[in-house]
């Protein structure tokens, strides 16, 4: 079985897609989210689609009570979040709201779930495996997590260097093996043999942990680790504890070139509107928090974070901004 219908199959499985289900689809086609994930699994469950031809806050609202389910990225529901027609009763005709293909903040999933009494499924995936992981339909959906390996589908972290595997809670590389993934890159054979392990896992380049109850957490891709000093600095560890400080919308965290220790540990923050938040107040509330190598040697501010068409936070474009603030 190849690898999309085999992941389409699971996923309406386990998310309990059925021919009475109706999606709002408003993820661009370019991408496996859209065209694989969304497409394929109404398809096979011979459901329904209502398509837009781009997200629309208004519109999603106006559907929602003609419609059973909506995939959609992180931006998707803090915009909706925004919106003053969100509510319990706009959202009642809906059972299940799915994100994924960027990180999902915790703040956004308990203030979605207080404001409509749903809880989000985050999940996990990459357009080499489609789905490896979700939050179960039914049973904790976990805050920060992107769940449990879906049927089939095996999921371990291993040593990025040595390929050693690691136990509950240790931080390494996410490798994953099963009928939805890929064979190999398009005539790239040697790309392909680099990529997969000897026991052909698949060597997915995302960093995270599947803590003691089996849950995946991703803590950022392995070309975003930071090393200062020689020391492994994690981005979404440090992300998390500025994000959970007053006054902060979103964090992103990059390793900035260093004379001293290599990559400086650089905080780019968005604050909510008319917070007093500062460099100092930050810094201050991280003493406690984070181990001293760990914390931002400089914490800059900015309007809103750069997103690609999916979500997803562009660091490369941080990284060219901000690259100079430790020279001269």
């Amino acid at each position: 079985m190849n690898s999309p219908a085999s992941n389409a199959r699971t996923l309406l499985e386990y998310w309990r897609f059925a021919p009475d289900d109706v999606l709002i689809h408003a993820l661009p086609i370019y991408h496996a989210h859209g065209l694989f994930v969304a497409i394929n699994t109404l398809l096979m469950a011979g459901g329904r689609i209502l398509f837009l031809p781009k997200f629309d806050a208004d519109l999603i609202l106006k559907l929602m009570p003609r419609a059973t389910s909506l995939m959609g990225v992180p931006t998707f529901y803090t915009r909706l979040l925004g919106h003053p027609g969100l509510t319990r009763e706009a959202t009642a005709h809906m059972r299940l709201f799915i994100s994924g293909s960027a990180p999902l903040l915790p703040e956004t999933h308990r203030a979605w779930r207080e404001r409509t009494g749903h809880a989000i499924l985050e999940r996990y995936g990459m357009t080499e495996t489609g789905m490896n992981t979700s939050n179960p339909y039914e049973g904790e959906r976990v805050a920060g997590a992107v769940g449990l390996p879906l049927p089939g589908v095996s999921v371990r972290i291993a040593n990025p260097a040595t390929g050693e595997l690691l136990g509950a809670d240790e931080i390494g590389m996410i490798e994953v093996r099963g009928p939805n993934v890929f064979s190999g890159y398009w005539r790239m054979p040697e790309k392909t043999k680099a990529e997969f392990r000897k026991d052909l896992y698949f060597i997915t380049g995302d960093l995270g942990k599947i803590d003691a109850r089996g849950y995946v957490h991703i803590v950022g891709r392995g070309k975003d680790l930071i090393i200062s000093g020689g020391l492994n600095v994690y981005p979404k560890e440090v992300e998390s504890a500025i994000d959970a400080l007053p006054g902060v919308v979103e964090t992103a965290v990059i390793g900035a070139p260093h004379s001293d220790f290599g990559e400086g540990v650089t905080a780019i923050v968005v604050r909510e509107k008319g917070a007093a938040v500062n460099e100092a107040t930050i810094a201050a509330a991280l003493e406690g928090t984070l181990a001293k190598y760990k914390q931002p040697k400089r914490i800059l501010f900015v309007d809103e974070l750069p997103r690609n068409a999916m979500g997803k936070v562009q660091k490369n474009i941080l990284r060219d901004a901000f690259g100079e603030i430790y020279r001269g």
